[in-house]
């Protein structure tokens, strides 16, 4: 059975760290791109950041260039998401996807090519 499986979030001051990891289980994890996707109160998914399916390749919003990092460990079959100078506006529950069967490069931006989700793991950051 195909799993996704985030850790723990937290609660951070403004301008404080916090790394999100994301197990996969039940499949070939490198046969799949990874995203990161949030939702904030009142407000639709948003993509994050991306990754390759061997982590050649990253992408990351606008909002968030600059303060987070996305990588992959394919022999730990786990995505990270490393955030630096948190701000307000980050505070959102924050969810891991996979797409299958992506290009070797390719990142998806579009929510709807993501198969497998996590269950979302909060991210508050206090001003």
């Amino acid at each position: 059975q195909v799993q996704l499986v985030e850790s723990e979030g937290g609660l951070v001051q403004t301008g404080g760290s916090l790394r999100l990891s994301c197990v996969a289980s039940g499949w070939r994890f490198s046969s799949y791109s990874m995203g990161w996707f949030r939702q904030a109160p009142g407000k639709e998914r948003e993509f994050v950041a991306g990754i390759s399916r061997l982590g050649s390749n990253t992408d990351y919003a606008d909002s968030v260039k600059g303060r987070f990092t996305v990588s992959r460990d394919n022999a730990k079959n786990t995505v990270y998401l490393q955030m630096t100078s948190l701000k307000p506006e980050d505070t959102a529950v924050y969810y891991c996807a996979a797409r299958p069967n992506p290009g070797l490069f390719a990142i998806d931006y579009n929510m709807g090519l993501y198969d497998y989700w996590g269950h979302g793991t909060q991210v508050t950051v206090s001003s």
